[in-house]
């Protein structure tokens, strides 16, 4: 099992991200799973209480992501799942470790490592010609 689950979705051409109060940096909403939750639990939970009036349809894990971070040496594990629906208003529930969540393109943004690995395996950039 991953040590915490994030959500992509994408509506319209763009994703829900969150912004980190503690650094400023964007993200993938979700977080760490606790002892004896499952991924997909951890998520939901997690949801809830960043995003409390957001809800969530089916669920699909995408990818199970083990990676170290070259820069600080971190190690990931994080299960990711692509939600196809999602509703309800970007109200922040944790606002003390997040301050912002907004549906926008994932690119042009600071990005969290998991989260850019994530987008430039899911939203890779169009060749140029």
């Amino acid at each position: 099992m991953a040590k915490s689950s994030k959500l992509v979705a994408a509506k319209k051409g763009r994703v829900l991200m969150v912004r980190r109060r503690r650094d400023g940096l964007w993200m993938f909403p979700g977080g760490r799973r606790r002892a004896g939750e499952s991924d997909r639990s951890c998520l939901r939970r997690e949801i809830k209480e960043e995003l409390p009036k957001v809800k969530l349809g089916a669920l699909k894990l995408w990818k199970e992501v083990k990676a170290k971070n070259r820069r600080s040496g971190r190690k990931m594990s994080d299960a990711i799942f692509l939600a196809k629906k999602v509703s309800g208003r970007l109200k922040i529930g944790d606002k003390n470790e997040i301050d912002k969540a907004v549906w926008r393109k994932p690119r042009g943004i600071r990005l969290t490592p998991t989260s850019r690995y994530i987008r430039d395996r899911l939203f890779p950039r169009r060749e140029r010609r």
